[in-house]
């Protein structure tokens, strides 16, 4: 054994299973074409959206398809979620698997239903993206459509600013 110990080890594995922030839950609503919550076994209620895409908003092109598509595949289900931290506004960003497998991001991004992050995009899901839009799929129909994250900054700048 090292000069650590086992003292050292324990302590290697809790912070270990720190990291390892993966929780279940059942799916109970769907926000949007990203966003759901989640009911864990312990009762507590958790907002998450999914980490690496981003989806068409209320009122913008394909958000109801998006949101439709995102229900189809989660709700109701149990699913596992990995975190990867949180939004600006504490919802879990996450990683989503159902069945030990599924993924719901390929779908929407298969579909035409979701951009890729706007920063440091994840080499695979840009691939299923970029093949999206080449097929004209979803909102890759239209000419130019407006990033999600474009319209929000839009309609913020629309908004009265209070004094």
């Amino acid at each position: 054994m090292s000069k650590f110990g086992i003292g050292a080890l324990v302590l290697l594995f809790l912070s270990a299973e720190v990291l390892a922030d993966d929780f279940n839950g059942k799916v109970i609503e769907v926000i949007d074409g990203n966003t759901f919550k989640i009911l864990d076994s312990d009762d507590q209620t958790y907002t998450v959206v999914l980490m690496g895409i981003d989806c068409p908003e209320p009122g913008q092109e394909y958000s109801e398809e998006a949101l439709k598509c995102l229900e189809k595949i989660v709700l109701g289900k149990k699913i596992t979620v990995t975190s990867r931290g949180k939004d600006r506004l504490g919802n879990t960003l996450g990683e989503v698997i159902i069945d030990g497998k599924k993924d719901p991001r390929v779908d929407l991004l298969t579909e035409g239903l979701a951009w890729t992050a706007e920063k440091h995009p994840s080499a695979d899901l840009e691939l299923l993206r970029v093949s999206a839009s080449a097929k004209g799929k979803g909102l890759w129909k239209q000419n130019n459509p407006t990033p999600p994250w474009v319209y929000r900054r839009e309609q913020s700048m629309l908004q009265p600013k209070s004094s």
